[in-house]
């Protein structure tokens, strides 16, 4: 896991890539076999990342996807996300969830509050940078939705995937935060990206 400067309000999606590109090191630019995984609001970051170092396969668990010139703040509108919130809500007989359950239903209480009470500020200087590629970069993409997730809820993501990246969604059972949910659910598939 990479430590971005998420609480530095001077740094946009372009130094959020150079701290990936840092942790990838020598790996990226010597011999490849990268296979670089992103999270959620890390699906702005990784592509720009594969545009720098060698990545074999970007894995992206229910994760932003983005379009040329689109930045992340103006992601939700362009998506259709709020509609897709209103219908999960209306799903869960309008009961919107609060931050955790929003974030961490799925996650055991203790461990939930253990990550809530690690989190860093957003900054939001990143969320006003145009995503500057043309394309998605030349890089097998793999895209794992996540079937409970709240936040993303999972009909809204698989017509953005498919919309976006023209691929069909790989899926597994979990909620956004799957990786503390189900982690070795979450560690098998990505293994078998790998192989």
């Amino acid at each position: 896991m990479v430590d971005l400067p998420n609480d530095d309000d001077s740094a946009g999606l372009s130094e959020y890539a150079d701290a990936v590109v840092d942790a990838v090191g020598a790996r990226g630019r010597d011999g490849g076999g990268v296979v670089l995984v992103a999270h959620s609001f890390a699906g702005f970051t990784a592509p720009l990342v594969c545009e720098r170092v060698r990545v074999d396969r970007l894995v992206l668990v229910t994760a932003m996807v983005p379009a040329p010139g689109e930045t992340p703040a103006d992601w939700w509108a362009n998506t259709g996300y709020e509609q897709a919130r209103r219908e999960r809500d209306a799903h869960d007989e309008g009961r919107a969830p609060d931050e955790t359950g929003l974030f961490y239903g799925d996650v055991p209480a203790v461990l939930a509050a253990a990550a809530l009470g690690r989190q860093r500020r957003q900054s939001g200087t990143p969320f006003e940078d145009p995503w500057p590629l043309s394309s998605w970069p030349d890089v097998p993409t793999t895209f794992l939705l996540c079937r409970e997730d709240r936040f993303f809820p999972a009909p809204f993501m698989r017509r953005v995937v498919r919309e976006r990246l023209g691929i069909t969604a790989d899926e597994i059972d979990g909620g956004h935060y799957v990786l503390l949910s189900r982690p070795q659910e979450l560690a098998a598939r990505l293994e078998g990206y790998a192989a």
